[in-house]
């Protein structure tokens, strides 16, 4: 069920062998001002035996971040709370945590919202109304990555590098504008080099499976990447009738 929907939302299958390996001391502070809400997540973060933290205004997580420190391991921040606002909790957890991962949960969904977000440090960024399914597979792939030994550390493809950690990617040197979504799907393809993903794929994995949107929105991004990266477009190949691929030839490098 969609917070704030009327109707059932599919989501991805979990398997216990994933639930037993990152729900192992896993505290999730959820910080919203919404009492139902934060139930809502909670219930669903605690289903797959996560420990679940809850604060109801910025200052109450904060004073949560300060007392648990590296005890915590994620934190999902609501935009739009008293006595301090997501933005303003977001910065100071950053500013002492700068590998505690951030969801954002939101119902401001414009494009220079998720940028603020994201240049504030935030790991992903969720809008209102959402999955709760969704959400918490999205928890867990972070989870995942922020668990890997070389997670921190900037891949790089030819002269192609892209740091995950400061969201910020790089062509011979030269840091490429790219949008939030731009960037998301720019890694997924990245991170499945060499795999043909069709259009489906990249949409549920990009937009989440809760988006409503047209297969095309995938062209539109896919091209105007392509045209950001110029002759190194031709990394993304078209799998015709099926979706894209991330291949470099030899010349591009490993």
């Amino acid at each position: 069920m969609k917070v704030g929907s009327r109707g059932p939302c599919a989501g991805p299958s979990i398997s216990s062998k994933e639930v037993i390996a990152l729900s192992h001391v896993i505290q999730i502070l959820v910080a919203d001002d919404e009492d139902r809400l934060r139930r809502l997540v909670g219930d669903f973060l605690k289903r797959e035996g996560f420990t679940v933290l809850e604060a109801k205004d910025g200052g109450e997580a904060l004073r949560i971040v300060e007392e648990k420190g590296d005890e915590l391991s994620l934190v999902v921040l609501d935009v739009m709370m008293p006595v301090l606002d997501g933005w303003k909790t977001l910065r100071q957890i950053k500013s002492r945590y700068p590998s505690l991962p951030v969801v954002m949960l939101t119902a401001r969904t414009e494009e220079a919202d998720e940028i603020f977000g994201f240049e504030l440090g935030a790991d992903d960024y969720v809008g209102k109304p959402f999955s709760p399914i969704v959400l918490t597979a999205r928890i867990k792939a972070l989870l995942r990555k922020s668990a890997e030994p070389d997670a921190a550390l900037p891949k790089t493809f030819g002269s192609l590098t892209i740091d995950e950690l400061g969201r910020i990617v790089t062509l011979e040197g030269r840091r490429l504008d790219l949008s939030p979504k731009e960037y998301e799907l720019l890694v997924y393809l990245a991170d499945n080099r060499n795999v043909a993903l069709s259009r489906d794929q990249i949409l549920n994995a990009v937009w989440g499976y809760d988006y409503f949107g047209d297969l095309r929105t995938v062209d539109t991004h896919i091209k105007k990447i392509r045209a950001k990266l110029g002759d190194w477009g031709r990394v993304i190949r078209t799998v015709r009738s099926y979706g894209y691929r991330f291949e470099l030839d030899e010349e591009d490098g490993k």
